[in-house]
């Protein structure tokens, strides 16, 4: 506990730091979080998390979220250590003497296995051959030690781009090379968050779930049948869509630049599960339909091969449209109508000197109460 001193009349003491003694003791003191670049990528999502704000990368790593357990990051992107002391807790992890860490993953995985007498992509040496330490060796050493495997991004999720079809590394996705029913030693699933880069505020949340679920204030994550946090791809992007309201009405653009429904020429929005439309990407701005860009599935485990060609109408695209545009066509007929009577003040408000409002108080009839019964009558009848 942090602690401050007080002068008093036998000396100075020890006293807590406001705001500290209330705070939750994490389950463990420290966490590591080892991030792995040299996978088949671009190093896209290490650079997009650095606009992250909800939370940012300085608040987990400073300290300035209450009850987090102290975080030191090993990213060779935004490191300012090289060569052997970047590597030296990887190295460390691997022996086992690095007890608390999460694994996060970025880029996909290489199969090894067809690479011939050369090799895919490596990360490092091995200290002891000198040789280079490729990608699948390094998830054999770490995987069983980690608290959490995360992936960042679709290349380290689903395989993405790089595994789209011809590709000649035969690589794929973390779940895909560990198992999709694989565990951590804290009994973690996988947690996938895709998306070409991740978008940066989606991932520092997952990684923030996960640290307060490793400090002891969060249930087990929620993630859906692909390994994705269900409250950030639980909604389609037609479902946050800005344009949404033109679907509704069959109002499709055939150009670019134009405010209206962008599926008429190439969006994949009504069906792909991601919420950018909704976060935006950088401090709530941006966001690929947000500013006139298509949809083109990025967070799905079938991409890019099931959404290409990119900017052709997607297949169910066409019966979807052409079954909206009769309704569309009468709601957009019968709407200017109730818009230009909404438009239309009502008749009382004027400066006359009478009253036209057309209320009229309701006259209440007159209140006659029911007489008492005479009891001895009532006696009398009997």
């Amino acid at each position: 506990m942090e602690a401050v001193a007080a002068r008093g009349s036998h000396g100075p003491r020890m006293q807590p730091k406001p705001g500290r003694i209330s705070e939750h003791k994490p389950a463990i003191e420290e966490v590591h979080i080892l991030w792995i670049t040299g996978g088949l990528g671009c190093d896209g999502d290490s650079v997009s998390i650095t606009a992250a704000t909800q939370p940012s990368l300085e608040d987990v790593m400073l300290g300035a979220i209450p009850g987090l357990p102290k975080v030191h990051l090993h990213n060779p992107v935004l490191a300012y250590t090289v060569g052997d002391e970047f590597m030296a807790p990887f190295h460390k992890a691997a022996r086992g003497e690095l007890d608390n860490f999460v694994l996060v993953m970025e880029g996909s995985i290489p199969n090894e296995k067809i690479s011939g007498d050369g090799y895919w992509a490596a990360y490092g040496t091995d200290p002891q051959t000198g040789n280079p330490i490729t990608i699948p060796e390094w998830l054999d050493r770490l995987t069983p030690k980690a608290l959490a495997v995360v992936t960042a991004g679709t290349c380290a999720a689903f395989g993405g781009i790089h595994a789209m079809k011809g590709n000649p590394t035969g690589c794929m996705g973390v779940a895909d090379y560990l198992g999709w029913d694989w565990k951590s030693k804290a009994g973690l699933p996988i947690v996938n968050v895709p998306g070409c880069p991740v978008q940066p505020d989606n991932f520092m949340e997952t990684l923030l779930y996960l640290l307060r679920q490793l400090a002891g204030l969060a249930p087990m994550i929620p993630i859906d049948e692909a390994g994705r946090p269900k409250w950030l791809f639980g909604k389609t992007v037609h479902e946050g869509c800005d344009r949404a309201g033109y679907y509704e009405q069959g109002d499709f653009t055939e150009e670019y630049g134009s405010p209206k429904c962008l599926v008429k020429i190439g969006c994949w929005g009504p069906v792909v599960q991601c919420n950018v439309p909704k976060r935006g990407w950088m401090a709530g701005i941006g966001g690929c339909p947000n500013v006139g860009g298509i949809c083109i599935g990025c967070t799905m485990p079938g991409f890019p091969d099931k959404f290409m060609p990119f900017m052709d109408q997607p297949p169910g695209a066409t019966l979807s449209s052409n079954l909206i545009k009769p309704y569309g066509a009468l709601i957009r007929a019968l709407r200017p109508l109730t818009n230009a009577t909404l438009n239309d003040e009502p008749k009382w408000r004027h400066n006359r000197p009478n009253l036209t409002t057309g209320y009229q108080p309701p006259r209440r009839p007159k209140f006659t109460p029911n007489p008492v019964p005479d009891r001895r009558q009532t006696w009398l009848r009997q």
